[in-house]
């Protein structure tokens, strides 16, 4: 009877301190197991509170200062042209529009999981389309419509851009009528958010293939980072393979689910916040008047003075061929998420 009514008592301080520990805001774990009553959770589980708190263990809290209210997510889609500046074929030899479809699919699925983690921040997708077919488009419509995500499809008239487009690229060769379309489009991506963001802002080509967690992991570490360092970052969701090509110093971060890498290269899929665009508004408009070499040159120059981060591992597949330095980021089973993402 003894040991039982100390059993009792233990179990009730034990209640009574977990209960204080709440109030403080701190977090105690269980080592025998590596459960967290203050969260009623095990180490393992989703520790971090989207605009509150992110949590590592075991380097503990940290408060979130760069709360995010918004994520638009502006897909830029081509179903009819297969790579614009290469001649290979894509990894899977598939048509190009069932990359768009499986990209679709993969941000429905991530963004759909980024909901459930986060459900005081509003997502909405953009679909930015030239020239895909009527059945290719109401495909992609039905896809966002049946997921229960905010949606908009808007279609781009190349005329309205092109006139602004320079001939001659930077090797003083003639621009091509797709790579026109493409900075037309890409123009079109930046004018939109511009003129309708106003938060969190993630742009998308049309060939990458998502991690369930990638957007969650994306805003969590856009959160942490950005509320430590007091500054704006940009995110990339892909472990290049061309970020191992060359020595270049970096430096490693810690994010939510992932570790993530400094860099000063990416391609224009990316993840900014809408200060981003009003401050670089000149570098990124001027992208789309002229041909750089490589095309995102500017970019590269505007993250000299910017943080840049790439996830360790990869949180997207970029579908380019699969010996491409662009393409296929390393320690990831991507046949297995390629094929989680059919229809």
């Amino acid at each position: 009877m003894k040991k039982q009514k100390n059993a009792i008592k233990i179990n009730f301080f034990k209640k009574i301190f977990i209960k204080i520990c709440r109030l403080l805001g701190y977090e105690i774990i269980d080592q025998n197991n590596l459960y967290i009553p203050t969260s009623n959770k095990f180490f393992n589980e989703e520790l971090s509170v989207a605009g509150k708190k992110s949590i590592n263990l075991p380097l503990g809290e940290v408060k979130i200062t760069k709360k995010i209210k918004n994520l638009d997510i502006i897909v830029k889609t081509c179903t009819t042209v297969n790579l614009v500046s290469q001649t290979k074929k894509r990894i899977f030899e598939k048509e190009k529009s069932e990359y768009t479809f499986r990209c679709i699919n993969s941000l429905i699925k991530s963004v759909t999981f980024a909901k459930n983690k986060m459900p005081n921040i509003d997502f909405r997708v953009f679909v930015v389309d030239y020239n895909s077919t009527n059945s290719d488009l109401e495909k992609i419509k039905s896809k966002l419509d049946k997921s229960s995500i905010k949606n908009k499809m808007l279609n781009i008239n190349v005329k309205n851009y092109e006139h602004n487009i320079a001939n001659l690229n930077e090797k003083n060769e003639k621009v091509t009528d797709n790579m026109k379309a493409t900075m037309c489009s890409i123009h079109s991506t930046f004018l939109l958010a511009k003129e309708q963001c106003n938060d969190l802002i993630y742009f998308v080509e049309d060939d990458y293939i998502h991690n369930e967690i990638a957007i969650s992991e994306m805003i969590f570490t856009y959160e942490r980072i950005s509320s430590q360092m007091n500054k704006e970052l940009v995110i990339c969701p892909s472990d290049y393979p061309f970020l191992y090509n060359k020595i270049d110093s970096t430096y490693i971060y810690l994010g939510n689910k992932r570790h993530w890498r400094s860099t000063e290269e990416t391609l224009l899929t990316f993840m900014v916040n809408k200060s981003f665009i009003t401050k670089y508004w000149a570098s990124l408009d001027g992208m789309c008047k002229f041909e750089n070499s490589p095309f995102e040159k500017p970019l590269h120059k505007i993250y000299e003075n910017e943080l840049c981060l790439s996830p360790m591992p990869s949180l997207a597949l970029h579908c380019t061929n699969v010996n491409s330095v662009f393409g296929l980021s390393p320690g990831i089973d991507w046949k297995k998420i390629w094929d989680e993402n059919a229809d």
